[in-house]
């Protein structure tokens, strides 16, 4: 029993997160009634994973614009980090939409058998803007509002490297408060496998294997989407700007995007796409801690995408035939929705009210589609989930290359060369 607990640990993480997906499976299937009786691990590991989060995001933000130290590179790399994931999403929705548009998942669709979700009323763009900025950061810190979190973030550690040496005390205790996290975030992927299974399980045993048969052309669409993301926008900027090999990017970057499927959730995907940047791409750790926590917040491939395709969708099956404009409108408000959608599962549904609302679908209409959509979301966010992941992952890596190439391809904090190891580096 020994032996073989000891060769499950040395056990890549990603191969026990495979195992994790595949017997969850089967205990899906085999024994429904009985996943009630370990759904508890699947809820432990997601609190787990969201107890991390808004004390990742805060201190790894900060520590990592201490660590760039240069305040004209800090500016630079949150400059380009924004301008990348504001391209990435808007390509997303346009795919989405694009794909609604091609495949019309939308016609015919029996919305009116689906049970009206309650929604809360559309958060204007005008206090969407400024609610970037916190009033209290306690009470956001409290709230878990991730981009007044970032914003306060990026300004402390902005405010600490301009201090000098008056700001360096601060300068080390954030480095040192996120080597202490990330060793306690070490201890909480070990449970992942765990977490895994019973997620799995209990998303088998309450939709089955045939969950999408009633919107299997919506599911689909949403596969589509997602590879033709990774593919069409991913895939040219990990070989053109980032100067990586794109299968050993890939191959590196597993251990992430199997835990976003899992999880649904680019908040909890945050600690592992740390670990896979630092450990396994070498990317520089200032970089890595600056764009990844921004990325889990406002890069969301995977939700515009899912957010073009719905609205498309949800047009569709209310039997309006969008013109250019009224497809112009939606591309706008999906983009920034898609910015301020919160890191969790599901929660690209509820930006939806945003987007049809600005094209004239009245509230009890959007939750008429949510209440129809809802029941098979889980396993859909899953699968957009991994596009937004691989975003992240992109344009960390992109954004790496730019910093390495103005500095000679050295380490920005040791100005040294950057190791080889794995075989695997930045090209």
């Amino acid at each position: 029993m020994r032996e073989w607990l000891r060769r499950w640990q040395r056990l890549a993480l990603w191969r026990r997160v495979l195992v994790g997906l595949v017997s969850g499976i089967a205990f899906g299937l085999i024994a429904p009634s009985a996943t009630a009786y370990i759904a508890f691990l699947g809820d432990l590991f997601v609190r787990l994973i969201r107890m991390l989060v808004v004390p990742i995001v805060f201190i790894s933000i900060a520590s990592g614009v201490t660590a760039l130290a240069d305040p004209r590179r800090l500016g630079a790399v949150g400059g380009r980090t924004v301008a990348l994931f504001a391209f990435t999403t808007a390509c997303a929705v346009m795919i989405g939409m694009a794909i609604g548009l091609l495949i019309e998942p939308g016609a015919g669709a029996a919305i009116g058998t689906g049970e009206a979700y309650r929604l809360g009323e559309p958060v204007p763009v005008y206090d969407q803007l400024m609610g970037i900025v916190p009033v209290n950061i306690v009470e956001a810190l409290v709230a878990g509002d991730m981009l007044a979190i970032i914003f306060f973030s990026i300004a402390f550690g902005f405010a600490t490297v301009l201090a000098g040496e008056e700001g360096r005390p601060i300068a080390v205790l954030l480095q040192s408060a996120a080597r202490v996290l990330f060793r306690l975030v070490a201890l909480v992927m070990e449970f992942t496998p765990y977490g895994v299974f019973a997620l799995i399980a209990v998303a088998v045993a309450q939709n089955g294997v045939a969950v999408f048969a009633n919107i299997g052309w919506l599911a689909l669409c949403v596969v589509i989407g997602v590879m033709a993301q990774i593919v069409l926008v991913h895939v040219p900027l990990l070989a053109f700007f980032a100067k990586r090999h794109v299968g050993r990017f890939y191959r590196a970057a597993v251990d992430a995007l199997a835990v976003a499927f899992a999880t649904a959730s680019s908040a909890a995907t945050l600690p592992v796409a740390l670990r896979v940047a630092m450990d396994k791409m070498r990317i520089d750790r200032g970089v890595a801690s600056t764009v990844l926590p921004i990325g889990a917040s406002i890069g969301k491939d995977g939700t515009a995408m899912y957010v073009g395709l719905l609205s498309v969708f949800s047009l569709q099956a209310l039997g309006v035939a969008p013109d250019l404009p009224m497809l112009g409108i939606v591309f706008l408000s999906g983009a920034l929705a898609a910015f301020g959608t919160a890191p969790i599962p599901s929660a690209s549904l509820f930006m939806l009210a945003a987007v049809l609302a600005s094209v004239g679908v009245s509230t009890a209409q959007t939750a008429l589609v949510i209440g129809f959509v809802l029941p098979f979301d889980r396993l859909l966010d899953m699968t957009r989930t991994v596009a937004s992941a691989s975003a992240n992952l992109t344009v960390t890596a992109s954004v790496a290359r730019w910093e390495s190439g103005e500095s000679g391809k050295k380490d920005i904090q040791t100005n040294v060369p950057i190791p080889r190891t794995d075989g695997y580096e930045a090209d």
